[in-house]
């Protein structure tokens, strides 16, 4: 089941907040932690909602932990070009939340201010790394039937074209009598999984109280303090005689007068008593002016239910400004907050809808959200992780990093002074007093290396000399702390090749006992997805059964890192089409897998554009589970795999982890000698995780 929601508008004043406290009202009624989250604020240090959400609903948790960036901050963090940092931050502050909770409100930005442009895309940016189900929330006020479908029709189809689920859309502030045509407008486009609800405009909530008002103008209450939430419903200026004026008083009147209408002033205070006219919001004395003496004595032994507030500008000026002032709720808005969850839940019975939000289940899994869990999974069970070429700087800021982030134990090999001068030289801040470096001639345990080595290998013509030789390689001897339980894991292969890296391994540390070939995988962290590719880094031209064993080893993988395993196999024609030897191999490497995990959803021989691209793949193989959709894909051989992987880097700017050795009894796994600094990091990591045994 998900264990959040994504609440988000589509323009401003919408009346999402509202939404947001009937949303949360009806949560807590299905459980008893919930939590909330504002990933994009006007002021990080002081958002309203969620003071409010946490204030009203009694919520176990940090106003801190509540709130993301502000807007001028995301939108500097964007133009450095850190958006990807801005949505690793997210995922953590969310996860952090989740963690917590049963459940998990997440709230959308306002749409307002510089930068709104930005916000339906950064929106569908946050809900599909969160992983999150969305409700649609849109503004009926000034549209006709089709400009509200239009508006909504676009605001659907660009989450859906991004694979974020619409759960339901609610259309708010519609005019009463055209609720069931809104609905209409929402069903001719939407499919009937989705949700629909209108909710009408509510004068109650439209209308700015009195409190708003005199902060908004900067005001000063002179009287009435405790009547600040009286709500203005309508606007009269009062600079006509008392007895023209009285007439024009409507409901809820907003009286804005001369702070020297004597008359005026002390004529709407015995109106607002009086049950021949209506209510009285507030008054507003403009001009900077006050009443007399007398009049304030007198007004102060009045029954005074009324605010009455004084402000600089004149009449007309203040009457313009008042017409402008857009109705907010507030952390002792209490009128306002109970009836926005009394409007939602008599407009949006939703028990259906949390039925179907109890369910849902994301199958996207976005490159953020893997790496996220990737870094999250290693620091459950710290590993200790050697790394043997102890001397390159991309090792050592690698090694930084991950010390930093506390995620693994890191063994450098190699001289101690040695790599404190390189350290210093490329400016690396490397706390030593966190890692361990060994020197392995100098290492406690270098002559029973030697022995173990010796007995190992002693039937291969090994002998004691020989031995001693190859611990002093620093693969062989990361490999041996490996075999003898003083390291995890192993990441080699920025200087040395890779047969250097794994000879050691096949030779000693071997194979898993199910496993007859060692191969690898990298996970490809495209743009929208996370594709898991193999072999393209080891077996050169795999046979049938080779290829079978590989699509097994992979799909086991991609389960173990939560990702549903959907195996292409991948040739120069898909289905029956295609005929040689090459294609025939394919096939029948397909059909082993099909014999042996029945389980698993494969298909081969298929070409790459039909395995990743819905429209070619129905075209090809119509009828197929994983044409179109593939998660897993096998190349037929090393040429073709190393070179598509490394075009695909290149041209998608795609991050490529790995390589990811499989099938050995404990984990090394190789680098390429063009590695870059996260590429170590990921792999160090993938090691971590291999190495808690999965």
């Amino acid at each position: 089941m998900s264990k959040g929601i994504y609440i988000t508008a589509v323009e401003d004043h919408s009346g999402k907040s509202m939404m947001s406290l009937g949303m949360m009202q009806k949560l807590l009624g299905q459980m008893p932690k919930v939590g909330f989250f504002r990933p994009i604020v006007e002021d990080e240090y002081a958002d309203n909602h969620s003071r409010i959400m946490i204030n009203f609903f009694g919520l176990k948790i940090n106003y801190e932990d509540t709130v993301g960036y502000s807007r001028a901050k995301l939108l500097s963090l964007i133009n450095q070009g850190k958006t990807g940092d801005v949505i690793d931050n997210l995922i953590a502050k969310y996860k952090k939340i989740e963690e917590q909770n049963d459940f998990v409100l997440v709230e959308g930005t306002d749409f307002v201010g510089e930068g709104s442009l930005l916000e339906l895309d950064f929106n569908i940016l946050i809900a599909r790394n969160l992983g999150l189900p969305v409700i649609l929330i849109g503004n009926g006020v000034g549209k006709s039937k089709d400009e509200l479908k239009t508006q909504m029709q676009m605001a659907y189809n660009s989450y859906r074209n991004k694979d974020v689920e619409v759960l339901a859309i609610i259309n708010n502030k519609i005019n009463e009598k055209n609720l069931e045509i809104a609905n209409e407008a929402m069903r001719e486009f939407l499919p009937e999984s989705v949700s629909i609800f209108a909710v009408p405009r509510i004068g109650s909530l439209l209308n700015p109280s009195m409190k708003e008002i005199v902060d908004h103008l900067e005001g000063k209450v002179l009287f009435g303090h405790d009547y600040l939430e009286n709500q203005v419903g309508s606007i009269g200026v009062g600079a006509m005689q008392l007895r023209n004026y009285l007439p024009q008083i409507r409901e809820d009147n907003l009286v804005i007068t001369p702070g020297d209408r004597a008359d005026i002033i002390l004529g709407v205070l015995q109106a607002n008593i009086s049950k021949n006219y209506p209510r009285i919001s507030g008054i507003l004395l403009t001009g900077g002016l006050l009443p007399e003496e007398p009049i304030i004595k007198l007004i102060e032994g009045l029954p005074n239910t009324i605010p009455i507030a004084s402000v600089e500008e004149g009449t007309f000026q203040i009457a313009n400004r008042v017409g402008a002032i857009k109705s907010n709720i507030y952390v002792n808005s209490s009128r306002k907050i109970r009836t926005s969850i009394e409007v939602f839940e008599k407009y949006v019975p939703i028990n259906q809808l949390l039925d179907k939000l109890m369910n849902f289940e994301n199958k996207i899994l976005t490159p953020r959200m893997f790496q996220y869990d990737l870094v999250r999974r290693a620091s459950v069970s710290k590993k200790r992780i050697v790394l043997p070429e102890g001397y390159d700087t991309r090792i050592l800021e690698a090694a930084s990093r991950l010390i930093e982030n506390n995620l693994v134990e890191i063994i450098l090999l190699g001289e101690e002074s040695k790599i404190k001068v390189k350290a210093a030289e490329s400016g690396i801040q490397l706390n030593f007093d966190k890692l361990t470096i060994i020197n392995p001639v100098e290492y406690v345990h270098f002559d029973d290396y030697v022995n173990t080595i010796y007995e190992l290998r002693k039937h291969k013509n090994v002998n004691m000399d020989i031995a001693h030789d190859l611990m002093l390689d620093v693969s062989y001897f990361g490999t041996m702390m490996i075999y003898k339980g003083h390291a995890d894991g192993m990441v080699s292969g920025a200087v040395h090749t890779t047969q250097h890296t794994i000879r050691p391994a096949l030779q000693f540390i071997k194979t898993k006992p199910d496993v007859n070939i060692v191969s690898s995988i990298f996970f490809m962290c495209l743009e929208d997805r996370v594709s898991i590719f193999g072999d393209c880094a080891i077996n050169p031209n795999p046979t049938a059964e080779e290829l079978a064993e590989i699509a097994i080893s992979s799909a086991q993988s991609s389960l173990a890192f939560g990702i549903e395993p959907k195996i292409a196999m991948l040739s120069y024609s898909s289905g029956s089409s295609g005929q040689g030897e090459d294609v025939d191999r394919v096939r029948e490497a397909t059909e082993i897998v099909k014999r042996k995990r029945p389980d698993l959803k494969i298909e081969g021989p298929i070409q790459y554009d039909a395995a990743v691209d819905m429209q070619v793949g129905k075209s090809k193989l119509p009828n197929s589970e994983v044409a179109g959709q593939a998660s897993v894909l096998i190349f037929p051989d090393l040429n073709t795999g190393n070179n598509t992987y490394k075009a695909v880097q290149r041209e998608t700017g795609a991050i490529a982890i790995g390589p990811m050795l499989q099938g050995l009894n404990k984990p090394v796994n190789d680098l390429s000698r063009g590695c870059t600094v996260d590429d170590v990091y990921n792999t160090v990591i993938i090691t971590a995780i291999q190495a808690q045994g999965i």
